[in-house]
């Protein structure tokens, strides 16, 4: 995803330095990370407009409030030894009255976890997923010139066994505030794609959902223009409708460019497409995406082609924290070791296991890297978190004598988000032209952990049934088709047996082997038509040779490129 900006200097001035009033009438989009007032733990009515939060803490965000607590035996091995909990983040700011007829929209890239939102003390709704980025619909309950708006988010992250690595808590990521135009095209509205690239041009496809959340029947036009790295239009196309009061309609054009650059490992290159909104002369919405060139396509019995391009993947796994830093990783720690590892000789990237920041994307789109985005480490059915050690994932009940294992995690609201927060997770970043794999899940298949089937040795009746993986696998990839047909669906295995048998394999466009690298030949012949991928391996020699020495294997990706925090 990219965001637009029409913001003057001397706003984003005001802004920062004073109290926050937004009044330009030209105002897209706004970071308003700053001047937020926090309080760990919770409060009965902070989420109340005349709620006195003058005691509590000033921060800006990222902020990441675990990695500033106590390392500690009490608290779970799996997510780092430290502290989670619940905490409230509350922030005020002024509108003008002359935007009384535009339209407010709040974007979180990310909050961990179970968050809830309310401004001038309505509720607005919940994310519990801590890695996905959402919006919501400000504009029903503003308040305009003098008087103050409040924004305020509960995070509880109570349960901090919730996952096998360190999470982090709190709001990590950064917070935008759209300013729109009744009619304008939509938050992640518009996908652009290349499907016909040749030598000597290309077709770019835009796709854009534009509303028109306004009382008016309307002639509306979307021009698209294409522009290269040195800032000059090379090609552009227009569309128009008519259109009705509270609707929803998609443009889809196609544009040509001539003699186009292409977005490779060694040359990154990148094209902006403005998208600008009119009604007749009347500008109502702009839009800028940068996005690249390319074709690739992944081949049973020859791997992996980027522009015709035979080339082997040379991946790394990376989690989400940064060490001290937590997981509000500013975006130059991330270009440091995205530095690091260009200079070890690594092209790609795996999302392990979540979806990740923007700013990451952002950058593996400018630097070369290709991308398996990764959205879940488990499913319906929780796997056993670490609590006191290495594979010690038990704990004492209250009586000091039960002990039992803690499977709290995503599986919690699995059943009610997975939908919604995989295809959030396509609309998002569907434009990044380093991104070449949608992964739905890591592991899911582990032996008995949670699932098992009767046709493995060490089958235990008593957990769940591991034939529900294949439905439940294809219902996931069918979701993400439903927003992108451009991109294969793999995920990562580590029971390749049991997923052969069970059809979670066939079901995946491409399939992920987790340290499997025995089954490679073996599957070769028994699945001549099978895509493969390396989706973690160890570093010993004998992982990369199974790749190098073989056309089949279009590459790998290495546990891990970088240390983490947690699983300890």
């Amino acid at each position: 995803m990219r965001k637009s900006f029409t913001i003057s200097l001397l706003s984003i001035i005001l802004f920062i330095t004073f109290f926050p009033q937004v009044s330009a009438q030209d105002l897209r989009q706004q970071l308003i990370d700053f001047d937020w007032s926090f309080h760990l733990g919770d409060l009965m009515g902070a989420s109340n407009p005349g709620y006195d939060d003058s005691n509590w803490r000033k921060l800006n965000l990222p902020h990441d409030w675990s990695v500033e607590g106590e390392f500690g035996y009490d608290n779970a091995s799996g997510t780092g030894y430290l502290p989670g909990g619940i905490g409230w983040y509350r922030k005020e700011f002024v509108l003008s009255d002359n935007l009384k007829d535009k339209q407010f929209i709040i974007q979180f890239d990310g909050v961990y976890e179970n968050s809830e939102v309310w401004i001038n003390g309505n509720y607005l709704g919940k994310r519990p997923f801590g890695f996905i980025s959402f919006y919501y619909d400000l504009t029903p309950y503003l308040k305009f010139g003098e008087k103050e708006n409040i924004i305020a988010v509960r995070v509880d992250n109570s349960n901090v066994a919730d996952s096998r690595w360190y999470t982090g808590s709190g709001i990590y990521r950064h917070v935008w505030l759209f300013t729109k135009n009744k009619i304008h095209i939509q938050n992640w509205g518009t996908a652009v794609t290349t499907p016909k690239i040749n030598e000597n041009s290309a077709d770019v496809r835009i796709v854009s959902s534009v509303a028109n959340n306004s009382d008016q029947n309307t002639n509306l036009k979307l021009l698209s223009k294409i522009i290269d790295e040195a800032g000059n239009i090379i090609s552009k196309g227009t569309s128009e409708i008519k259109f009705q009061p509270d609707t929803e309609y998609e443009f889809d054009q196609t544009i040509e460019v001539s003699n186009p650059k292409l977005w490779s490992i060694e040359n990154p290159y990148q094209y902006t497409l403005v998208n600008e909104l009119y009604d007749g002369t009347l500008l109502l919405d702009k839009e800028e995406i940068k996005f690249g060139i390319r074709s690739f396509q992944f081949e049973a019995h020859k791997g992996f082609f980027l522009n015709g391009e035979n080339i082997k993947i040379k991946g790394v796994c990376l989690h989400n924290d940064a060490g001290a830093l937590g997981s509000a990783v500013p975006e130059r720690e991330w270009r440091r070791r995205l530095e690091l590892m260009k200079e070890m000789g690594a092209n790609g990237i795996r999302t392990s296991h979540n979806p990740p920041s923007p700013e990451l994307l952002d950058l593996c789109d400018e630097m070369g890297f290709i991308v398996m985005d990764e959205a879940f480490d488990e499913w319906e059915v929780g796997k056993k978190k670490w609590i006191k050690g290495r594979n010690v994932g038990f704990d004492k009940g209250a009586s000091g004598a039960e002990m039992y294992y803690s499977q709290r995690g995503y599986s919690d609201f699995f059943t009610e988000w997975a939908k919604r927060d995989i295809q959030d997770m396509v609309r998002r970043d569907r434009n990044h032209p380093s991104i070449i794999l949608w992964s739905i899940g890591n592991e899911i298949d582990y032996p008995n952990d949670p699932y098992s089937d009767p046709s493995r040795d060490n089958y235990k009746p008593w957990r769940p049934p591991a034939y529900k993986l294949t439905e439940i696998a294809r219902n996931l990839s069918d979701y993400i088709k439903e927003i992108d047909t451009t991109r294969p669906v793999t995920a990562a295995l580590a029971n390749i047996p049991l997923s052969n048998e069970i059809g979670y394999s066939a079901v995946l466009d491409v399939v992920g082997y987790n340290y499997q690298e025995k089954f490679y030949a073996n599957d070769r012949k028994e699945f001549p038509d099978r895509k493969m991928i390396g989706s973690e391996n160890g570093d010993a020699l004998e992982a990369w040779l199974a790749v190098r020495d073989n056309d089949y294997m279009p590459g790998q990706f290495l546990w891990t490129g970088i240390d983490y925090l947690g699983e300890a």
